[in-house]
């Protein structure tokens, strides 16, 4: 078997879809992207791939190490979300060819299903009271919010209060045994990040998620000794190197590399297997697409350690289109009591209603993130 060929599709709300085909019939599919970023990954899918026509889809491994090695610059947001794609795609043939899906070819499950959680609120959080209530009352057992607005390095205490009046009112509204996890978005610096994780700690939060950004995780060693809710971080982390630093140094407790942006399944169940090492747990990023989500819970079946796993059904992003538009059997994604199965078709499991990926991207998006600022108007992270 020989791969012949490959589209591109650049489809609403903000995702892009890979489609690799093979000279025996068979495709597979992926998701390289990065949110803000897809004309981009886009075009180095097209430089990488010229690497792959004719060659054989099976040698994963191979092909991984290839794309990855030999390009001499190799890492960051935009290569590796590329090759997440492309090492889908490759996973979603040879799954397809055997008639198996993915989790038995990387050993097998060791969990049928896993914990999933609802996002809440938007970029701005308000009024989540009352949408986390909603949530748990649809059967979601853990919900994340975003914890802040903007924060500069040292802010108002007034800043502080809200946040924890916000997360105050999500916890009165779902009781004590829902999980809240706490999303600083990478949008605090430390300073301040030091205030809040000691302030939240009455409200039991299942995790803070990147409470500095990936490029300052050396201030988590002072974060932790601030605090014992456990820290969360990763989506903005791109491969085992970024995250070998980040286990070593033993300050945090829940990694969370995205599948779409860090190397794919290959990658992906390496760091899961490293993080298992430090006895840390895995909660992959995922506020993408179908192809995404699927690719998620075949390493989640694979991996100990794997613990809740994120999802994009009804996030404050799907405007045009939501999780379950681009594939033809919706009850794949079936979510009951706040778990949802391991995929048990052939491949990723999933069967994408190609016609109407061709209609969407056809229109196509151009979803860029916002851009913030500081009363001084001096940029703020978003």
């Amino acid at each position: 078997m020989k791969i012949r060929s490959y589209e591109l599709f650049q489809v609403p709300p903000r995702w892009l879809f890979l489609k690799i085909e093979t000279d025996e019939g068979i495709a597979g599919w992926g998701e390289p992207v990065i949110e803000g970023r897809a004309h981009t990954v886009k075009a180095a899918v097209e430089e990488l791939m010229e690497n792959l026509i004719g060659k054989d889809p099976f040698r994963i491994e191979d092909h991984w190490n290839m794309l990855y090695r030999s390009g001499f610059y190799r890492g960051g947001p935009i290569l590796m979300s590329a090759l997440s794609g492309i090492d889908q795609a490759l996973w979603d043939i040879k799954g397809k060819y055997y008639n198996a899906p993915i989790y038995q070819l990387l050993g097998g499950a060791c969990r049928d299903s896993i914990k999933i959680y609802s996002w809440i609120g938007g970029d701005r959080p308000s009024d989540v009271g009352q949408a986390a209530k909603e949530a748990v009352n649809t059967g979601f057992q853990a919900i994340k919010m975003n914890g802040t607005e903007e924060v500069q390095y040292l802010d108002s205490y007034e800043k502080i209060d809200e946040t924890v009046e916000r997360v105050a009112s999500v916890r009165e509204a779902v009781g004590k045994g829902v999980g809240i996890g706490i999303d600083f978005h990478g949008r605090v610096h430390k300073p301040m990040a030091k205030v809040l994780a000691k302030e939240l700690e009455p409200y039991r939060p299942m995790f803070l998620e990147e409470p500095v950004l990936a490029e300052n995780n050396e201030g988590l060693r002072e974060i932790a000794q601030h605090t014992h809710i456990p820290i969360a971080t990763g989506e903005r982390m791109f491969s085992r190197w970024d995250f070998k630093n980040l286990l070593s140094d033993g300050y945090v407790d829940v990694i969370q590399p995205d599948i779409s942006h860090a190397g794919g399944i290959t990658e992906t169940k390496k760091i899961a297997s490293m993080a298992e090492a430090y006895d840390v747990a895995l909660a992959p990023h995922c506020p993408l697409g179908p192809i995404a989500l699927a690719s998620c819970l075949h390493v989640d079946a694979t991996s100990h350690n794997a613990t809740i796993q994120e999802q994009s059904l009804g996030i404050h992003y799907n405007k045009d289109n939501d999780l379950l538009d681009y594939i033809k059997d919706r009850s794949v994604f079936d979510y009951e009591n706040g778990f949802v199965k391991i995929p048990q078709g052939p491949g990723l499991g999933i069967e994408i209603d190609e016609e109407y990926v061709r209609k969407r991207a056809k229109e196509g998006h151009n979803w860029h993130n916002p851009i913030w600022r500081h009363d001084d108007n001096s940029i703020a992270e978003w």
